[in-house]
C-alpha cells in the first residue's frame, strides 16, 4: 500500500508512473453481488448483528467448507470479521503472549511477523527460497520448533510468491504438528480460488483432517470475489478458539458491517462462474508476466500456482549494478523506468521484487516494456 501511494503521488505530481504494487483484484464486484448489499440496505438490515456475523453467512460458510474442502464445521465454530487479517489478529490475540514463538514460513505476507510482535511474541521466519518452490520442508519445520513454539502460520497459494503447497508437502508438514501437542495451525487460504496448480487446491486441514482440532481456517471474500473493499473474512476452527476470538471480537469493533455480510452471503451461494472468469484474466496475466522477466537480464522468475503475483529475484541486478539492497532498486526502477514494485525484503526475502499483476495486460505489456529497457541499458519506453 505504500508504494502504491507513492507512486500515486508521483503521477499526481505530473510522473508516468506505472504502478504494480496493488494487492487486489482490479474487476469490478460482481452484479449481482452489489445488488444484494442494495437490497439489505433497503430492507433495514443496517444494525448491529451477533458479534460472530448473521446466522445465513455463518451457514453458508459451513456448506462452502463441506462442498469445497471436505471439511465438517458447525456455525458456532465460525466466526466472521471485518476482513480476513482481523480473523488473524484475534486468533494471534487468542494464543500468543510475550515470549511466544510464531514461525512464519519465508517469503511471507507482510502483517503476519507485525501482528505476532503486537501479541508480544517472536516471529521466527524459516526462508524457503525459489529452489524449493518457495515451501517449507518437514526438516526444517521440525528444525525450528521449541518448547516456546504455539503457532504455525501457511499461506498457500501464497502471497507474495503465488506458489502453493501440495498435498503431500503438508501431510509431511502434518506429521510433524502431530507430534507437538503444543502447536497450533493457522492456514490462510484466502487465495484459494486464484489457482491454477498441477494439484487440485488442497489446504493444510484437508490433508490432514486428524489435525483439525488444532487447526483454524481462515479465508474470505476479498480476492475470489473483488469485494477487497466489503471487509469481510472467516474463520472456522476448534469450538474453544472460536469462542475466544469472539470475544476478542466483541472488545474491538464487534460485527462486521451488516450490509457487507449480506453481500458475502450472495457471494457465497450465488452464482460462481465469476470466479472462474477472473482466474482465467490472472492466469493469462502470469503467464505473460512470468514470460518477459524471465527474459530480462539479471533476472530469474520461478513461475506461481495462483494468486496475482510475480517474485522475480533480482539479486544479480542490485548486485550488477551496485546497488545497496531491494530498496535501493525500487527507487531505481522508479526513476528509470517509472515502474512501481515493491521490494522483498518487506517479504522476508530481501534481493527479490514483488510484481502485482492485478491490471490488464496493456498495462501490464507497457510495464514490462520498461522494465526490460531500463534493466538492459536502454530509454525506459513510455
Amino acid at each position: 500500500m505504500a508504494v502504491t501511494a507513492r507512486a500515486a503521488e508521483l503521477r499526481a505530481a505530473g510522473e508516468d508512473v506505472i504502478g504494480l504494487g496493488a494487492g487486489e483484484p482490479d474487476f469490478e464486484t460482481p452484479a449481482h453481488i452489489k445488488a444484494a448489499a442494495d437490497a439489505a440496505i433497503a430492507a433495514g438490515h443496517t444494525r448491529y448483528t451477533a458479534v460472530e456475523g448473521i446466522i445465513e453467512l455463518r451457514q453458508a460458510i459451513v456448506d462452502k467448507l463441506k462442498s469445497d474442502n471436505q471439511l465438517e464445521y458447525e456455525t458456532d465454530q465460525v466466526v466472521v470479521s471485518s476482513g480476513a487479517k482481523q480473523c488473524i489478529f484475534n486468533l494471534c490475540q487468542v494464543l500468543l503472549d510475550a515470549g511466544d514463538e510464531v514461525i512464519v514460513p519465508a517469503p511471507y505476507w507482510v502483517s503476519y511477523p507485525d501482528i505476532a510482535r503486537l501479541c508480544g511474541a517472536r516471529a521466527v521466519d524459516i526462508f524457503a527460497g525459489p529452489g524449493q518452490g518457495f515451501c517449507i520442508t518437514a526438516e526444517q519445520l521440525e528444525a525450528a520448533i521449541t518448547p516456546a513454539t504455539r503457532l504455525l502460520i501457511l499461506n498457500s497459494p501464497s502471497n507474495p510468491t503465488g506458489a502453493a503447497y501440495n498435498k503431500e508437502r503438508l501431510q509431511e508438514l502434518g506429521e510433524v504438528v502431530a507430534v507437538h501437542e503444543h502447536l497450533v495451525v493457522m492456514t490462510d487460504d484466502i487465495y484459494e480460488h486464484i489457482y491454477w496448480g498441477d494439484e487440485s487446491f488442497v489446504s493444510f486441514a484437508m490433508a490432514n483432517p486428524a489435525l483439525l482440532d488444532r487447526t483454524v481456517v481462515v479465508n474470505g471474500v476479498s480476492k475470489a470475489y473483488a469485494m477487497t473493499g466489503w471487509r469481510i473474512g472467516y474463520a472456522a476452527g476448534p469450538t474453544e478458539l472460536i469462542g475466544a476470538m469472539k470475544k476478542i471480537q466483541s472488545q474491538s469493533t464487534s460485527s462486521a458491517a451488516t450490509p457487507s455480510q449480506h453481500a458475502a452471503l450472495a457471494a457465497l451461494t450465488g452464482p460462481q462462474d465469476c470466479i472462474a472468469e477472473m482466474t482465467t484474466a490472472f492466469r493469462e496475466r502470469h503467464d505473460y508476466v512470468v514470460g518477459a522477466l524471465s527474459e530480462m537480464p539479471g533476472v530469474s522468475c520461478r513461475p506461481g500456482d495462483g494468486t496475482f503475483y510475480a517474485f522475480p529475484d533480482m539479486r544479480r541486478v542490485i548486485n550488477d549494478r551496485g546497488l545497496d539492497d531491494d530498496i535501493a532498486l525500487g527507487e531505481w526502477l522508479l526513476e528509470a523506468a517509472g515502474v512501481a514494485l515493491v521490494p522483498g525484503s518487506a517479504f522476508g526475502a530481501p534481493g527479490f521484487m514483488r510484481v502485482s499483476y492485478a491490471t490488464d495486460l496493456q498495462t501490464l505489456a507497457r510495464a514490462m516494456q520498461r522494465l526490460s529497457s531500463a534493466l538492459s541499458g536502454d530509454s525506459a519506453e513510455t
